[in-house]
């Protein structure tokens, strides 16, 4: 299937780009915005729920603080959560402020967890995975960090850290998938 998906957002590119050079950025632009959607696999538009924001100070429920500490390489200085109630989003903070890493778990449709991932690690530019087993996604790693994202199901991981090496995030990625008992 990730390979399809491939073949399919090559197409899809190579069509807006014989559409012209303004239509181009207006065609990226649209295709990853939370509030407009993103394009699906089925080449629709599939709205995304708009990303998560830190709203409370405390543990994150699937995710233990020292875990991500080593993982990532950074001592957390503190950990906020959004607001949903089940799979809340957790935001991991150096001691200086900074964010260091943040996991955002979506479950739901099919289609929109597809979305979610393609929006974080788009088909067209990153290298695809399906680590853990049965989980498709991708990664990529550029000057502020590294993305880690995959879907199975309705099921939706996606894995931001301010470090470059990717594995920390996959790392965190399945460590967050197996507790939360996906």
């Amino acid at each position: 299937m990730r390979t399809s998906l491939v073949v399919i957002g090559t197409a899809v590119a190579a069509l807006v780009a014989g559409c012209g050079g303004a239509a181009e950025p207006e065609s990226r632009q649209s295709a990853t915005s939370s509030e407009s959607g993103a394009t699906g696999a089925s080449g629709t538009s599939v709205p995304l729920p708009p990303e998560p924001e830190p709203a409370a100070e405390g543990e994150c429920p699937y995710l233990d603080t020292e875990f991500v500490a080593q993982t990532n390489g950074q001592r957390v200085g503190s950990v906020r959560t959004s607001s949903e109630d089940t799979n809340p989003a957790c935001f991991f903070y150096r001691p200086d402020g900074d964010v260091q890493l943040t996991v955002r778990v979506y479950v739901g449709e099919e289609e929109v967890a597809r979305a979610i991932v393609d929006d974080a690690a788009p088909v067209a530019t990153s290298n695809p995975t399906a680590q853990p087993t049965g989980w498709e996604g991708g990664y990529e790693s550029g000057d502020d960090g590294a993305v880690y994202a995959v879907s199975k199901g309705g099921h939706a991981v996606v894995v931001r850290t301010n470090q470059q090496q990717s594995v920390k995030a996959r790392s965190v990625a399945v460590e967050a998938i197996t507790r939360l008992g996906f």
